[in-house]
């Protein structure tokens, strides 16, 4: 009897998941006329505007520009006098936009762009350079780095009224801001401490900069990005392997390995959705070096997304890592191999579908074997894990059959 129960749950199973009807797309972001390739870094809130930047190889030293994808196509953000800019991230409503532009000096500067100021450069904290990383919802809270009089670099934290402010170091000499939560109150980055290691930061004004931790084991780490709501922190952090693994931090949980994949050695987290539930990074092949896009939840743990969206990556095209995420977590926006023009290209993945079909074969290395029996039975009764095949929240016996049915393909 207990059996039977199983395979019928199998069959339920498969039949739920036939049933379901996934709108689902992949769009290559196009780069300006006459450029190679494009990224994409930062995505609003609602996910219709994309930015990054277009690159023209065959430019004397390479040309890189700032972008904005909306759905009137690609527009050219400027320059700040040298011809090389680039954007990072982009407001709730996609109408101001930060990044870093080479000036007439050639000297990098933070910018902030909209679409009747144009691009605008935010100077720096006394040094000869800055960098814009992240901006609030509204567009009037900018954050990233900027050389300071006398050597160092510092984060910073930009707005109208205060102009440039340097937010400080946890002892050390240098600091840097990449994220910034919706209210522009808590900015988010690495610092280094009075020992030289570098630490990921918290730094709100009642605060001031604090250190969130590390990994055990490890002695470094830097934070990526912060929630909308300012209460998940993620990035990537070191190990007592020496190897970088992405993190998801909480006050109440403090920093959660979010691990790697098999076959996989080190892993980032690079964005997060606005109640901190959808983590997106990459994660680097141990055999080619590689990088593979990724997706967190606590529901499904790291998923390759170029197995989950593999339907949408049948001619060979390869998503490498993904840098942004909307609000509600339904599009991701990063970097990847286009196939069909053979260059990398900014994509942006729609799609609410948080598991990939069914796959048995859980180390990925082509065949369904003893490896991936073991891996199930030693995961079993956990949740959020790749072991979960048919990604019902738990490693439970569906799994096991799952690969008892398939075992020997591929081999």
């Amino acid at each position: 009897m207990r059996y039977k129960s199983m395979i019928q749950l199998v069959v339920i199973g498969v039949c739920m998941m036939t049933a379901t009807v996934y709108a689902q797309s992949l769009r290559w972001l196009t780069p300006l006329p006459s450029h190679e390739s494009s990224w994409a870094y930062g995505i609003s809130a609602d996910g219709s505007t994309v930015v990054g930047f277009s690159y023209d190889a065959d430019a004397p030293g390479g040309l890189m520009r700032a972008v904005r994808w909306t759905a009137s196509g690609v527009q050219d953000l400027g320059s700040l006098g040298q011809p090389n800019s680039r954007a990072q991230a982009a407001s709730a409503n996609g109408q101001v936009v930060v990044g870093t532009g080479t000036n007439a000096e050639v000297f990098s500067r933070a910018f902030r762009w909209t679409p009747s100021t144009g691009m605008q450069n935010l100077g720096t904290l006394g040094g000869l350079e800055s960098w814009g990383e992240a901006v609030s919802a509204n567009g009037n809270v900018v954050v990233g780095a900027s050389t300071i009089s006398g050597g160092g670099i510092r984060a910073f934290r930009w707005t109208s009224s205060t102009g440039m402010v340097d937010l400080g170091t946890l002892g050390g000499r240098d600091s840097w801001a990449y994220g910034v939560s919706a209210d522009g109150t808590i900015v988010v980055g690495w610092s280094y401490n009075s020992t030289g290691q570098m630490r990921a930061f918290r730094w709100s004004a009642a605060t001031g900069m604090q250190a969130i931790g590390i990994l055990p084991g490890g002695n470094a780490s830097s934070a990526w990005a912060i929630s909308a709501n300012g209460q998940v922190i993620v990035g990537d952090a070191n190990n007592a392997e020496g190897k970088w693994h992405a993190f998801r931090w909480t006050a109440s949980s403090g920093m959660q390995d979010l691990g790697t994949l098999p076959g996989f050695d080190d892993s980032s987290a690079y964005a997060v959705s606005g109640d901190g539930s959808k983590v997106v990074g990459r994660v680097r092949a141990r055999s080619t070096g590689r990088w593979h896009a990724v997706r967190w939840t606590a529901q499904t743990g790291l998923r390759d997304l170029n197995r989950v969206y593999a339907d949408l990556l049948s001619d060979g095209s390869i998503l490498y890592a993904a840098f942004g995420i909307s609000q509600d977590g339904r599009y991701i926006a990063g970097v990847g191999y286009h196939a069909s023009t053979g260059s990398e290209r900014a994509f942006l993945l729609e799609d609410t579908r948080l598991c990939p079909p069914p796959d048995p074969d859980v180390d990925g290395n082509g065949c369904v074997d003893d490896a991936d029996l073991l891996a199930v039975l030693f995961a079993f009764g956990q949740s959020g894990t790749f072991e979960d095949i048919n990604c019902d929240g738990v490693v439970d016996d569906a799994d096991l059959l799952q690969v008892l049915f398939a075992f020997g393909q591929g081999c």
